[in-house]
């Protein structure tokens, strides 16, 4: 972004060349950004560091939901600002085969999942209770931000799983883990479930069974 901008190669977008660089200053700079998360653009400003206008809404882009379909947001890692990404389990989706005759007539069918659910030796604590610790090498968010130079002028951060906490962003030490679970908060089961095939369905039509899929525990 910075070359793409750079005034040399776009004179008339040097205003925004001056945004993103010090967009980065701000946000690649552990206290500043500290200051920001706090207080906005006036607490950097009130601290010597000046501003521009354009700043506050570079930066609350960059981390205001976005995502990865925004040109900055990939450039800066995303929308997450240090926070644990995933508020909901992921989809769980299956194709069930059934004949022209089926659709046609109606028809109900069982369905096999294998998902992992809540440990209820240890209530998807993992552990004792109050074992469980904010992981220290990403400070509990279950992220790590690794900042790439690219070339003169041009960087690349990016969010990666932590590899220490799984992206859990909590620990618990071996000898406290739960021995069903060894620690994983959830084990693997195996879930019937009967599928009602409706007469006239059509070829790819969804059939929807929440709270089916693989069971998480989120926070610590």
């Amino acid at each position: 972004l910075a070359k793409e901008y750079h005034p040399d190669k776009n004179p008339a977008h040097g205003d925004k060349f001056k945004e993103i660089s010090f967009a980065y200053e701000v946000l690649s700079n552990p206290e500043r950004r500290h200051i920001y998360d706090a207080r906005g653009l006036d607490g950097i400003k009130e601290g010597g560091g000046g501003g521009f206008s354009g700043a506050d809404d570079l930066i609350s882009t960059l981390f205001g939901g976005l995502g990865g379909g925004h040109p900055f947001a990939s450039f800066f890692g995303g929308g997450s600002g240090g926070r644990r990404r995933k508020m909901r389990g992921q989809d769980m989706i299956h194709t069930l085969r059934v004949s022209l005759e089926d659709l046609y007539n109606g028809k109900k069918s069982k369905l096999q999942l294998s998902r992992r659910a809540i440990c209820s030796a240890c209530h998807g604590r993992g552990g004792k209770e109050g074992a469980s610790h904010d992981c220290s090498d990403c400070r509990g968010t279950g992220i790590k931000n690794i900042v790439r130079k690219l070339g003169p002028g041009m960087i690349q951060q990016m969010q990666v799983q932590c590899s220490d906490c799984n992206g859990t962003g909590t620990k618990i030490p071996e000898k406290d883990r739960c021995k069903t679970c060894k620690g994983e908060k959830t084990v693997a089961e195996k879930k019937m479930l009967e599928v009602t095939i409706q007469r006239g369905m059509h070829n790819g039509q969804k059939i929807v069974f929440r709270g089916e899929a693989d069971q998480e525990v989120f926070g610590s």
